[in-house]
């Protein structure tokens, strides 16, 4: 895929992550498309280690689902690392 559909289905799955994980209002357009892009590369590695196909073909319904999985996992892990301990 080119660099502009990379955005394009970054900023839907950023978008749609924030959405699922309440997170939207303090994440921006580029917070998104950054949650998203990244989130479409660990959903993809995944996809790949469960699948052992070519899941980054072309944009379709299954390429923004698992980039918005991957975006879900990415800002869950960011929440639990900056969740302050209590003692």
């Amino acid at each position: 895929m080119n660099i502009i559909s990379w955005i394009i289905l970054g900023a839907l799955a950023g978008w749609i992550a924030s959405i699922i994980t309440k997170t939207n209002e303090s994440q921006g357009a580029i917070g998104n498309i950054l949650t998203g892009v990244v989130g479409a590369f660990i959903g993809g590695f995944l996809l790949d280690l469960f699948t052992r196909g070519d899941t980054a073909s072309s944009f379709n319904f299954a390429t923004l689902i698992t980039a918005t999985v991957g975006a879900v996992i990415l800002i869950s892990i960011m929440k639990a690392v900056r969740r302050p301990h209590r003692a």
